[in-house]
């Protein structure tokens, strides 16, 4: 009996962990809704950006700005986005072992002597990245975290782009977690600043030439104005899709240990009925036998 009391007590115990799995799971999935959801209200606003830019590129005049300005690479920051909790299966460790493919990448391209500045963003990757620290990689500890509003995102923005507009970043890369769908989320590493001309080249709307358009006051200053709005919806656009993911890798890493508590809380049933039949038996056999003694 000792041992049907000590099997009662794991069911129990395992029955609570797959209720506790569940509801984690209903809530992360509410937490990924609200993710994707902003995502979709992004979208309108950073594709009227890309419009108002679209037609600016179709005219025949030249832009400049501090924010497109290409230099030689001596110093590289690297804001990589990673969660402040745990419990979400692989999602920090697959973005770590990212980064450090892509610090070896930086300095295969720019040379070992290349100053790396890693600004992690997330309680888990900013304790792994203080580990690898060293003379040319510096980690920088920022107030962003997963659960931060529009205005820090907005504050880190601007200490980027000051930054690399005083030279002191020669090149902004973002390193995160692009969300595909609740099972997949993939890898991406985008350059923030400078910002390549030749990539908002490729997203002119072919509307745009066709919609020929007045500026005021001038098609350059309208660049200057509107490429901040690019950067910053841009960063927005990542925060919010690596917050997402996030929560994705939570929702399929509560549905495993559930499933798992599942079909562990299923043969510890199974073991204890086999038990408590065998029970059962045992102490009828022990009545019949004392009846035919008599």
């Amino acid at each position: 009996m000792s041992t049907l009391r000590e099997l009662k007590s794991r069911i129990g115990s395992v029955a609570s962990t797959q209720k506790t799995t569940s509801a984690m799971k209903m809530i992360s999935s509410a937490k990924m809704r609200k993710a994707t959801g902003q995502l979709q209200r992004l979208s309108p606003y950073r594709d009227m950006v890309q419009h108002v830019i679209s037609h600016l590129l179709v005219t025949d005049q030249e832009f400049t700005s501090p924010l497109i300005a290409t230099r030689e690479v001596k110093s590289v920051a690297m804001v990589v986005f990673g969660s402040d909790d745990g419990l979400c299966g692989a999602f920090n460790i697959n973005i770590f072992k990212q980064l450090l493919v892509a610090i070896d990448d930086v300095r295969k391209q720019h040379g070992k002597d290349v100053k790396i500045t890693v600004i992690p963003v997330g309680k888990k990757l900013t304790k792994a990245s203080l580990k690898i620290a060293g003379d040319t990689l510096k980690v920088e500890t920022v107030a962003l975290n997963t659960r931060s509003g529009n205005e820090d995102l907005h504050d880190l923005t601007d200490m980027l782009k000051n930054r690399f507009v005083s030279k002191e970043f020669d090149s902004v890369e973002l390193l995160y977690m692009h969300f595909k769908s609740t099972s997949k989320q993939v890898f991406a590493r985008e350059q923030l600043l400078p910002v390549s001309y030749e990539a908002l080249a490729e997203e002119v709307d072919a509307r745009a030439a066709n919609s020929p358009c007045l500026f005021e006051p001038d098609a350059l200053t309208i660049f200057n104005s509107v490429l901040p709005l690019h950067v910053r919806a841009m960063m927005q656009e990542v925060f919010t899709e690596s917050c997402a993911s996030e929560q994705a890798s939570r929702v399929m890493a509560m549905q495993t240990a559930s499933d798992n508590a599942g079909e562990l809380l299923e043969a510890l049933n199974l073991e204890y009925n086999k038990l408590r039949q065998q029970g059962i038996t045992t102490e009828l056999l022990d009545i019949l036998g004392g009846q035919v003694k008599r």
